[in-house]
């Protein structure tokens, strides 16, 4: 039970990166008004740079309950923790929680550190 909490906690924040890179693309930046071009390229980079980062731990945290090794699948679950945590608490504070951002991500890290 507790590989399948981690795998949905992976699939779940696949759906958010998605989403992030979607409504960074149709809503962020294309209303963005950002002087020079090259910092506007820079940022958006930046941007997807998160969403694939993402991606790649999610991908991870579906794969971990396989991996054949307890430590390793402990060792991506608690990064994940960290990193998804820190991504919510930013968008929380950033947004003054007006944004559903943070409360997907706090769901992610509820579901990873059940199945830790």
């Amino acid at each position: 039970m507790r590989d399948l909490v981690v795998q949905v906690a992976g699939l779940l924040a696949v759906a958010a990166a998605v989403v992030h890179a979607v409504l960074g693309e149709t809503k962020v930046f294309a209303r963005a008004r950002i002087e020079p071009e090259w910092a506007r390229r820079l940022i958006r980079l930046v941007w997807q740079f998160g969403t694939i980062a993402w991606i790649g731990l999610a991908i991870l945290l579906v794969a971990a309950p396989r991996l054949g090794s307890e430590a390793a699948r402990n060792w991506i679950i608690a990064t994940s923790i960290v990193t998804f945590g820190f991504g919510a608490v930013g968008n929380a504070w950033a947004t003054r929680g007006r944004h559903f951002g943070w409360v997907v991500l706090l769901v992610v890290v509820g579901l990873a550190a059940i199945g830790l």
